[in-house]
């Protein structure tokens, strides 16, 4: 029996694009601490590159997104790739429509569902702030309500059939 072979970001890029029915962005994820350092950032762009989707017209028009809980992991990608929309996942993202998505230039926040209930002002603080907001990890309908609500850009889900119906109503 063959064994199970590992998607890689190149096929998952290629079967994005090559997706017919309507352009879909790519949310990649940074995973942080490493012990490879910058090279996770170096090897998610040169992937974008060899897709010519690193460097988009405009971040509306932007076929991917990159996003990390570490800072410095969203700040190497906004100097390398300006027009790249980037997330600062989590808690820092509280602070601040704010000072740490300020300081390495993300383009969105990104906190959980949990965070953003308990604070339901992050989504327009980081309007204020030129920024959108990314929620994680929305299933249950009232919190898919709530994000839609609120005005939340971005929202990952662990069941995406689900998860469009009370947007439906």
């Amino acid at each position: 029996e063959e064994p199970a072979s590992v998607l890689t970001l190149g096929e998952l890029i290629a079967l994005v694009l090559d997706w017919r029915s309507r352009p879909t962005k790519l949310f990649i994820e940074t995973k942080h601490p490493v012990r490879y350092g910058s090279l996770v950032e170096i090897k998610v762009l040169a992937e974008l590159q060899r897709f010519g989707i690193a460097t988009p017209a405009s971040a509306d028009h932007s076929r991917a997104v990159v996003m990390s809980f570490a800072a410095t992991a969203v700040w190497r990608i906004r100097r390398a790739a300006p027009l790249l929309p980037t997330v600062l996942l989590g808690e820092s993202s509280r602070y601040l429509g704010g000072s740490a998505a300020t300081t390495v230039g993300a383009t969105a926040v990104g906190p959980s569902v949990k965070t953003l209930r308990e604070h339901p002002d992050l989504v327009d603080k980081a309007a204020a702030a030129g920024r959108a907001t990314y929620c994680w990890t929305v299933d249950e309908p009232d919190d898919v309500r709530l994000c839609a609500d609120l005005g939340v850009s971005w929202v990952a889900t662990n069941h995406p059939g689900r998860t469009t119906a009370p947007l439906a109503s």
